[in-house]
């Protein structure tokens, strides 16, 4: 097991801190330029599309933490309060809402309208680069206590938004490399050689700027079983290292934290996760369906697409819930 001296060592190696300005808060995004969204955008030769997305819903994958549950949605109006606020409104005088929609349906007009709970790391999403952090510094070497109960001053997800993320993708599967059936079993995780073994075997060059997606299998047994408790193997730490090395945009998997759930370095937990959002400035995706992609990646022999992925803007969010396209 690595020591927190080794932790220290690759990350000073890794750190992007003053790589675009002191005052960035974008990271590795900034290694998608123009040229490489123009390019992605010519990767579309067949015009289909897989939505990575998994579903936001009570039967998502959370659960497992108490500070973080599935989704809640309800409906505030629906179709059988039209004739119920007709019939009763006048007993309500005081009830404004229930005043202002029985003077909507007198005539044939209807409409529902419903509402979510949930947090912002529900199912699938982007970690900002403010989600993680250790040593009281964020990325770039903002101070830890700029986010607030009022949100992230610095580094939040809305400030991705002046970038968008829409790049290069590339699927690398790891099922198809270790040649399982339907997921790659904990308990060995994926070395970075494994990854440039990967890319060699499909047959797809690395470049700086991509986005990096990661097939366990995960999300197609999670479907299959509903299991929440059920864990795939995920990237060793010392990835960080391969993803600094490639000038990768960001990454993304089809589980819960894209690197492995194992304990790697003593001491501490999700290493990796310090080194890529508060040292590199490189944003992890969690929870991406990755299963009809991979399948067709598979089946074409082409593991390169357009891939759009915007966050929704929630000013001071340390993450967000989002639906990947992919497009061949």
């Amino acid at each position: 097991m690595a020591t927190l001296e080794d932790f220290h060592t690759l990350a000073q190696e890794v750190r992007n801190w003053g790589r675009w300005g002191d005052d960035d808060e974008l990271g590795t995004l900034n290694f998608i330029t123009p040229e490489i969204v123009r390019d992605a955008a010519k990767l579309v030769r067949t015009g289909k599309q897989f939505a990575l997305g998994i579903d936001f819903s009570s039967g998502g994958p959370q659960g497992a933490f108490e500070f973080r549950t599935n989704p809640i949605h309800t409906m505030t109006v629906d179709g059988g309060d039209a004739e119920t606020l007709l019939q009763y409104t006048q007993d309500w005088p005081r009830n404004t809402m229930a005043t202002q929609l029985a003077e909507l349906f007198p005539g044939p007009f209807r409409f529902n309208d419903d509402m979510i709970v949930m947090p912002l790391q529900a199912a699938t999403q982007w970690d900002a680069l403010s989600h993680v952090y250790y040593d009281e510094k964020l990325y770039n070497g903002f101070p830890a206590d700029s986010v607030t109960s009022r949100g992230a001053f610095y580094c939040g997800i809305d400030k991705v938004d002046v970038k968008g993320i829409t790049s290069r993708g590339i699927l690398l599967d790891a099922v198809a490399h270790r040649r399982k059936e339907r997921f790659v079993p904990l308990g060995d995780p994926i070395l970075p050689h494994e990854l440039d073994e990967m890319a060699d075997a499909q047959g797809v060059e690395v470049r700086s700027g991509d986005i990096i997606l990661l097939n366990t299998g995960w999300a197609g047994e999670y479907k299959r079983t509903r299991d929440r408790s059920f864990f795939t193997a995920g990237l060793d730490w010392t990835c960080a290292r391969w993803l600094h090395e490639h000038e990768i945009a960001a990454i993304a998997a089809d589980h819960l934290q894209v690197e492995d759930i194992q304990v790697a370095v003593e001491g501490t937990i999700c290493p990796m996760h310090m080194l890529c959002l508060r040292d590199m400035g490189l944003m992890l995706g969690e929870y991406w369906d990755l299963e009809a992609l991979s399948a067709d990646c598979a089946d074409d022999g082409v593991y390169e697409f357009m891939l759009v992925a915007p966050p929704l803007r929630v000013t001071g969010a340390v993450g967000s819930p989002i639906n990947p396209i992919a497009i061949k």
